[in-house]
């Protein structure tokens, strides 16, 4: 402001530029009037110093200032209207922008009330000015109103904040039933609060019969708060919820309503699946399937059932089925062969729901209720009738007439009926014919007819008589009353007489001369005629023969000698066996005698197959031929079997006795005369058929059994390929597989049998049929063409027709693409005529490789190959992808993408664009970069600014849809964090999908560009990742691709410009719901069970497949049409896909099981038709694909059951006789071919078990060449057509005991000049119990001219050992020994030669015995060494009253001179010599000569002498037998009396049995001793006289003096008495023989070999009362006599009495026969004399 005067001009300078003057005007810059300056607008370049110039005439003045310019304080990111999510953080901006050099302050108000945010937590103003409120909640709706204060000016903005929740639960929710429409129910309820957010739509949920909750009605319209819920089903209990939704999200659902139950309701479906099978001629079975369970409207309660004649309008028959598990039903007493229609429908509480379909189904064909009309039957001739008949009415056959049956039999013999079967003729009159009838015999005779059940009735029987004939043989023609010149013939009527007798026609002539032929004939009656006139002594032949009205029958002729009565004949001899071949030999013989009448008949016998004398003989042929006959030819021989021949010869008189069977022979080998029968063939798979046959028996194989084996040729009936042959080499092979055939084709083969010389015949031909399959070979030429960016056309030609292996049901196509690890992916293009399809929802410009199969009802063929490769066509891009900003600066950024997952072409390049977030939608900046190019850097931008980014992609086709992202300039970013709120709502889980919803996290102030999902299978999985390339934007994904039934857990990461954030929560594991099984059934077999079920086995399918909790299995079956297949089978009416070929005409049966069933039995079926078998396996949700076809043919099945009661009875030592009974009839599934027998010895199966095999329905056999006295275990099973029966229990037997083998060894020890110890081994097989053994042994040469036997039985098997005590010092001995059980078996033999050996010391010297008071010292000197050093000594004794010595002691050092023995080792009262001798290596050394004889006497007092007790011994014996003498003559007195004994001749004398040999210097004697267990028996034969040794005798319970027991020693002579034990002789009886020369008999003594005794052996001597007894001693002082030959017979076995013979001497003897007791005498015991 300035003042002067005058008024002072002013002007404004800004240092030399003048800004403002009364003069000078610049824009912007105004001078005002009161001189101020006025700077519009101002900018920051006015900022300066102005001076303001006053000049006036008075002079100017100036002042200066400087001017500040502050840039304007202004929001520039206002705060705008936002609606917030309850409880989660609002953000509300309000950016400023001020001048650096002033600061700013911001206020928040809220509705005008300022915002303190240190009164709340939940508030917060950040230094930008934002406002966070977390935790937002109702309370926080209103006006926001930002207020910026500074000395740069001020500003304020308002914005509206809506804070919106998930709407509340409806209230009041009420079910009500619609009482308009039974299946609905209408719900109501009262709108809820909606949450500050409009309500979208309602959810309802409902809960079926407490079933999990399901969504029913999801997008409800939000204004109805009412609605009619329908699609409800009958009879179940239902409750429901509402919830709503609003853009929160789904609110909480209001609480369910009460339980409520739909009315029942009739069944709204029928019955599925109906079969009708008839089962008798009077019945069938309905089979069915339950209706879905969807349509039961209630509990059914079961089945009404009706049925009525097929075709007609008759009333319907009801069954009411009340048991809704019950799903057949046998519908009885209906009409036979008559077609039904028949309707199935169920019923629950509410009513009867509706009948199926009906189906039709014959019952099946009954036996005919009518006989043949107008029969007629008369006799052609004499053995045939001839019938004339017509049908019977055709409504009376009740089936297809299969002819008819011929009936003949006679009066006599109604159950003799002939039968013969005649095919029907549908065409005029039937005739037939019997034949091979009796002559002149009277039948009835009728006609019926018959269908496959069985016969009708018969006609009415007709009476007829055959033709007359002339007559048979008479019978009986015999002679009598033969005389000189006459004889009486006589004769019976003939068997057959064939017509009536009018006469007999006898003739006669010289034999040999017709001239001479007389005859006569003679009345009916006449049945002898006396021939007269003949001439003595001359042979006739005489002739018979009956006659009828038709003439002379056949003659019987027999010739005789007159004069000469017939005899029987003798017995024909010589037989040998000449001209062997296959079927027959020659037998050449010498007749026998032949009885003075020709011979009429020869009947040769044989032996069959196994030769022996226990085997049975059997009639081979029987030839009459001319009495002079020498040879036979035997016909009808079977080839390679062993024979032997015997015969007898037949005259008028009767049969000779048998010949002696003729040599073993085997006739020669043959091809086989029959090929096997009963050949069944079936189909065993695709590619092969299974033949079975009956194998030929053990008779047919005509040749080595070894060599038999089948042959089976086989040929394609179309005779397309070559024939086949293959050959089995196993005779017993009853079935083989052929394998390698082509798929669906029917075959013709035969059978035949071959041995080593050729081949049997051929079978007839049978023709089977291979099983469809899947097709063996591709469609052909195969092309596709890509039509559009998504779809190819594919086309191609079928299967070649051979190729296809049954009926195509349609084509699979896979596609997959190519160098990609994708899914296979399948089109199913139905039928067998379309031969193209269009791919479609193919990616876009995508490499796929496709081929083409063919599948059949058995399963998918071959696909084609190679695959064919099309490219879909081109199209605009997908987006590219990850599109991330790793550099971000203030005013650049970089941004990188990977290129779009579906390109959809081939990319040129690509397109960034970005723009400011608030600038134009449409105002982007555009860069194009190359294909390869991967990244972008944007510059230039704005700092804190927030930008938006586009990529796309370019094809040919053009640019692809963009991805967008923003992404603000700025330095301050972090990692995001993770999402969370990962939930899983659970009516969004599948079975194989499941939707994850989450909240993202922060995003650290850098967009999110994409999310990862990661999933784990429980309970072991490892995290895997699912996706990584999940929108920004997304909260919720779809997981697809999991398995059924599986629990999981998810976590979820996110991904910004800064990297990833860590993995969230992870949820709670979630299952995914049951699916179908995705698996059938594996290793599903079916076997036959009995002849009307079978047997389904099968494994379950993987646990992994299940895809859910199994409920069981169902087995579906249906009847094939045809057995075999030919070209006409290849069309089934319904070529659709498997199930619905199979379902509509198939039984169906459900097995409900747990996964641990693999077996159920399928009954009721019928027989001898095929069935076709499938399995699936189901769960709640539904069924799996179903198992591949099995075949089965029902009708056969092995016996279930094996034979019973099976007995084996022994019949000898190496045969068993097995016995059983057949299988129960109800097991035996078939007829019994025959039986396979298992048998073993009992303790080695393994290595001794055999198998015989009878292939006729015998029930025993013969088990043959069995170890002797072995226990056998043997089991039968029997087997039929089908198969072999289980095998029985084991049943055992043993075979009888025979002759043992021979001892396994025998060896000698302790030689010595006159003993031996010999022992032996028991036999290797002993073939029964062992009872003992007997020894045998002699010189080889005679000793002193006596060879003597001795024969020794030993009684036990525990004793294999013997001690010989009697040889001769250097002679060579033969020793035998044989075991015995039931008799005595093989001999083993073995030589040895008494001592003393070669080169064994020679005799010890001055030999001395001295005696003490306590015992004998034996003294002696070394003698000769021998060959070898001497190693010890050995001592022998014997008692100086005895001959033969004993080893007393043994093992003696060889340095050793003395030995003492103690005196009570030795018999008191007994003198003993001794002797020495050396041992050495060689064995034995020659004997010591012996010492003197010294008694072993103690002294003692007189009562201990031997004789005091000797002579009380006696006294008391003396009274004792006085005593008895006296009672015995007065008992026998007149027994006595009768007995005249001549003076000298009542004493009975033990003596030998003697064969005098005068003339011959040499005596054979031989020994029998028998040894029991319980004695010591000793044998001496020494050379004195047989001198005989008195003793008493005393019978029947009175004490014997001692004695052998029976089984001790005896003798017996092998010439005179076989067995025997003592010789009755009289007293005066004197061995008076002429002498032969003075030696004498050689002593022998026989001993076991045992222990030395408590006392010396002396000593058991002495005590054992066999010893004396069995010791011949010489009388001292009489003189010998001459030695005679005689011989000592073999002991035998103990009889009731003992066997005697009497040598008959010149003074007489009374002869007794072996065996026999003389009469009036008494038993002579073994080894004593008796006398009276």
């Amino acid at each position: 402001e300035v003042s002067g005067a005058p008024k002072p001009a002013i002007a404004w300078k800004r240092g030399n530029q003048t800004l403002a003057s009364g003069s000078v005007r610049i824009p912007r810059f105004i001078l005002l009037e009161s001189g101020g300056l006025q700077i519009t607008p101002v900018s920051l370049e006015d900022a300066g110093n102005y001076t303001c110039c006053a000049v006036n005439s008075e002079g100017d003045l100036n002042a200066s200032a400087a001017l500040t310019v502050w840039n304007r304080t202004f929001i520039v990111r206002p705060p705008e209207d936002s609606t917030v999510i309850k409880g989660t953080t609002a953000t509300l901006h309000c950016e400023a922008a001020h001048d650096p050099r002033i600061s700013i302050r911001y206020v928040w108000k809220k509705d005008n009330v300022v915002i303190n945010p240190s009164s709340s937590s939940r508030i917060a103003i950040e230094t930008d000015g934002t406002l966070i409120i977390s935790q937002t909640w109702s309370g926080d709706i209103g006006d926001y109103t930002c207020e910026v204060t500074s000395f740069g000016g001020n500003d304020s903005r308002v914005a509206r904040m809506e804070v919106i929740e998930l709407p509340h639960p409806p209230q009041n929710l009420l079910a009500t039933l619609n009482s308009s429409f039974s299946r609905s129910v209408i719900l109501s309820w009262v709108r809820p609060f909606d949450g500050n957010s409009p309500v979208l739509h309602y959810i309802i949920e409902l809960s079926e019969n407490n079933s999990p909750w399901k969504v029913h009605l999801s997008d409800v319209d939000p204004k109805m708060t009412s609605i009619t819920v329908s699609g409800l089903t009958p009879a179940r209990t239902y409750q429901f919820r509402v919830c709503a939704v609003n853009q929160v999200g789904k609110g909480q659902y209001s609480r369910e309503t009460s339980r409520l139950m739909l009315p029942e309701e009739p069944p709204s479906a029928p019955p599925k699946n109906i079969v009708a099978s008839g089962r008798t001629n009077q019945s069938i079975m309905v089979q069915w399937q339950p209706p879905p369970e969807s349509e039961h409207n209630g509990v059914l309660h079961g089945y009404i059932l009706r049925y009525r004649l097929a075709g007609l309008p008759g009333e319907y028959q009801y069954k009411n089925i009340t048991s809704a598990e019950i799903n057949y039903c046998l519908i009885q007493d209906l009409i036979i062969w008559t077609q039904y229609e028949i309707q199935v429908a169920s019923y629950n509480g509410a009513g009867l729901g509706a009948f199926s379909r009906p189906v039709t189904e014959y019952t099946l064909q009954g036996v005919p209720t009518a006989p043949p009309q107008n029969v007629q039957a008369e006799a052609v001739n004499s053995t045939t009738i001839r019938f004339l008949w017509n049908p019977p009415p055709q409504q009376f056959i009740n089936g297809i007439n299969q002819g008819y049956k011929l009936l003949a039999w006679p009066i006599e013999a109604p159950e003799a009926v002939t039968t013969v079967t005649i095919t029907p003729d549908f065409h005029g009159v039937h005739s037939g014919y019997i034949t091979n009838l009796k002559k002149f015999t009277a039948y009835y005779t009728s006609i019926l007819c018959f269908t496959t059940p069985g016969d009708g009735p018969r006609s009415p029987p007709l009476l007829l008589q055959t033709h007359e004939d002339k007559p048979g043989t008479v019978g009986h023609l015999s002679f009598t009353e033969i005389l000189d010149t006459s004889l009486k013939v006589s004769w019976q009527e003939p068997v057959e007489k064939n017509g009536i007798i009018t006469g007999y026609q006898i003739s006669w002539e010289v034999y040999g001369r017709n001239d001479s032929r007389l005859v006569r004939t003679l009345a009916n009656t006449t049945l002898e005629y006396k021939i007269t006139g003949l001439s003595s002594l001359t042979t006739y032949t005489i002739e018979v023969a009956a006659m009828t009205a038709k003439g002379t029958g056949v003659v019987t002729s027999s010739t005789i000698s007159s004069g000469v009565p017939p005899e029987l004949p003798g017995v024909p001899s010589n037989l040998v066996i000449s001209n062997i071949s296959p079927r027959s030999a020659t037998l050449q013989f010498r007749p026998g005698y032949d009885g003075k009448t020709s011979i009429s008949k020869w009947i040769v016998e044989g032996q069959v197959g196994v030769i022996g004398e226990e085997e049975e003989w059997v009639t081979l042929c029987e030839v009459e031929k001319e009495s002079d006959a020498q040879t036979l030819e035997i016909p009808n021989l079977t080839p390679y079997t062993f024979y032997r021949f015997r015969m007898r010869q037949v005259n008028i008189v009767g049969q000779s006795p048998l010949s002696q069977p003729s040599r073993i022979i085997q006739t020669l080998q043959a091809p086989p005369d029959i090929a096997p029968g009963s050949i069944t063939v079936r189909t065993a798979s695709e590619t092969s058929l299974w033949v079975r046959w009956v194998p030929l028996s053990d008779t047919q194989y005509n040749g080595n059994p070894e060599s038999v084996g089948y042959r089976i040729k086989y040929w394609r009936a179309d005779m397309q390929a070559p024939v086949l042959v293959k050959v089995i080499g196993d005779r017993l092979e009853r079935e083989q597989t052929l394998e390698d055939l082509q798929e669906w084709t029917e075959y013709e083969l035969q059978i035949q049998a071959f041995n080593a010389i050729g081949a049997g015949p051929w079978s007839e031909v049978i023709r089977g049929c291979t099983r469809e399959s899947v097709p063996s070979a591709p469609p052909e030429n195969v092309s596709a063409e890509a039509v559009s960016s998504t779809q190819i056309l594919l086309t191609w030609a079928a299967v070649p027709e051979s190729e296809q292996n049954g009926l195509i049901l349609g084509y699979k196509v896979l596609f997959r693409e190519k160098d990609v690890e994708s899914k296979l992916s399948s089109q199913v293009v139905r039928g067998n005529h379309t031969l193209s399809v269009l791919l479609a929802g193919l990616r876009k410009y995508v490499l796929y490789q496709i081929q083409v199969l063919a599948f059949t009802r058995i399963g998918d063929g071959v696909p084609s190959s190679p695959p064919v490769i099309e490219r879909t066509k081109d199209d605009a891009p997908g987006p590219p992808v990850r599109l991330v900003f790793p550099e971000v600066r203030l005013t650049s950024v970089r941004v990188v993408w990977q290129p779009p997952e579906e390109p959809n072409g081939i990319i040129l390049g690509y397109q960034i664009a970005y723009r400011l977030a608030n600038s134009s939608p449409n105002k982007f900046t555009t860069v194009e970069v190359g294909s390869t190019v991967r990244q972008f850097m944007a510059t230039d931008l704005l700092p804190e600014s927030a930008y938006i980014f586009r990529a796309s992609a370019k094809t040919r086709q053009g640019w692809g849809e963009p991805l967008e992202a923003t992404v603000i300039t700025t330095e301050k970013r972090e990692r995001p964090e993770p999402p969370r709120e990962l939930r899983v709502p659970q009516s969004e889980v599948t079975s194989r999908s499941l939707q994850l919803h989450w909240r993202p996290g922060s995003d650290g102030s850098s967009p999110i560009r994409y999310f990862t999902v990661q999933l784990k299978e429980l309970p072991d999985g490892d995290w895997q990742t699912y996706s990584s390339s999940i929108s920004h934007e997304a909260t919720s994904c779809l997981i697809d691709r999991l398995n059924p039934f599986t629990s999981y857990k998810l976590r979820l990461k996110a991904t910004n410009d800064i990297g990833d954030s860590d993995f969230g929560t992870e949820t709670e594991a979630v299952t995914t719901l049951q699916d179908v099984p995705g698996e059938a059934p594996n290793s599903v077999s079916v076997t036959p069970h009995t002849t009307s079920s079978v047997l389904v086995q099968w494994q379950p399918p993987k646990a992994e497949t299940l895809n859910g909790l199994l409920l069981g299995y169902r087995i579906y079956f249906r009847e094939l049409e045809y057995e075999g297949s030919g070209p006409e089978s290849k069309t089934i009416k319904n070529p659709s896909a498997l199930r619905a070929e199979l379902t509509p005409q198939s039984s169906f049966k459900t097995v409900n099981s747990s996964s641990l069933l693999t077996t159920y039995e399928l009954t009721q079926l019928k027989k001898y038709k095929r069935y076709e078998v499938v399995m699936t396996a189901y769960n709640i949700v539904g069924e799996s694909p179903a198992s591949a076809p099995v075949e089965v043919f029902v009708g056969e099945a092995a016996p279930a059951m094996p034979p019973q009661n099976i007995q084996m009875n022994a019949l000898s030592a190496s045969q068993l006789e097995v016995t059983w009974e057949p299988p129960p009839v109800d097991s035996q599934n078939g007829n019994i071919q025959g039986y396979k027998v298992y048998y073993w010895e009992a303790d080695s199966q393994n290595e001794t078990e055999k198998v015989k095999v009878l292939f006729l329905p015998e029930t025993g056999i013969r088990l043959k060449n069995l170890t002797s006295y072995t226990k056998y275990l043997a089991r039968i099973s029997a087997f039929n057509a089908a198969g072999d029966g289980p095998k029985s229990s084991p049943a055992q037997g043993r075979t009888q005991q025979a002759a043992p083998s021979a001892p396994s060894f025998l060896a000698f020890s302790e030689i010595t000049c006159s003993t031996l110890n010999v022992s032996w081994g028991e036999p290797a097989a002993a073939n029964g119990i062992l009872q003992g053994y007997r020894v045998i042994y002699e010189p080889l040469s005679p000793v002193q001219g006596v060879s003597k036997v001795v024969t020794v039985d030993i009684k036990g098997n525990w004793q294999h050992w013997l001690k010989i005590r009697d040889l001769t010092k250097g002679i060579t001995y033969l020793f035998r020994v044989q075991a015995r059980t039931i008799t005595y078996g093989p001999e083993l033999q073995a030589n040895v030669t008494a001592g003393p050996a070669e080169g064994s010391p020679g005799p010890p010297q001055h030999v001395v015995v001295a005696k003490t008071t306590s015992g004998l010292t034996l003294y002696w000197t070394e003698g000769v060494s021998g060959n070898a050093p001497t190693t010890g000594y050995v001592i022998e004794t014997r008692p100086s009253d005895e001959g033969l010595w004993d080893l007393f002691a043994k093992d003696i050092p060889r340095r050793a001179t003395s030995y003492s023995v103690g005196l009570d080792k030795l018999k008191q009262g007994v003198s003993y010599e001794f002797r020495v001798v050396a041992v050495n290596e060689f064995g034995y050394g020659e004997p010591s000569a012996p010492s003197m004889a010294i008694s072993a006497q103690l002294d003692s007092p007189f009562y201990e002498e031997w004789w005091f007790l000797l002579v009380i011994a006696l006294c008391i014996l003396i009274f004792l037998l006085l005593v008895v003498f006296t009672l015995l003559l007065y008992s026998q007195t007149k027994k006595y009396k009768n007995c005249s004994l001549e003076p000298g001749q009542g004493l009975c004398l033990l003596s030998f049995c003697r064969r005098l040999s005068p003339g011959k210097n040499v005596s054979h004697t031989e020994e029998s001793v028998t040894l029991d267990n319980g004695g010591f028996t000793a044998l001496e034969l020494n050379s004195r006289h047989l001198h005989v040794k008195n003793t008493f005798s005393k019978k029947n319970g009175t004490r014997s003096p001692p004695r052998p027991s029976p089984g001790g020693l005896h003798y017996s002579d092998e010439d005179i008495c076989n067995k025997y034990n003592g010789v009755v002789l009289t007293e005066s009886v004197a061995l008076s023989e002429k002498p032969l020369d003075a030696s004498e008999s050689e002593a022998t003594d026989s001993d076991y070999e045992d222990e030395l005794p408590k006392h010396s052996f002396v000593n058991h001597y002495m005590s054992d009362p066999t010893y004396y007894n069995s010791w011949k001693r010489q009388q001292k002082g009489t003189k010998p006599p001459a030695p005679y030959r005689y011989e000592e017979c073999v002991a035998g076995e103990p009889e009731p009495y003992f066997q005697t013979v009497i040598t008959t001497q010149s003074s007489g003897g009374v002869y007794t026969p072996t065996g026999q007791p003389t009469p009036g005498s008494r038993t002579p015991v073994t080894g004593f004399s008796s006398f009276v």
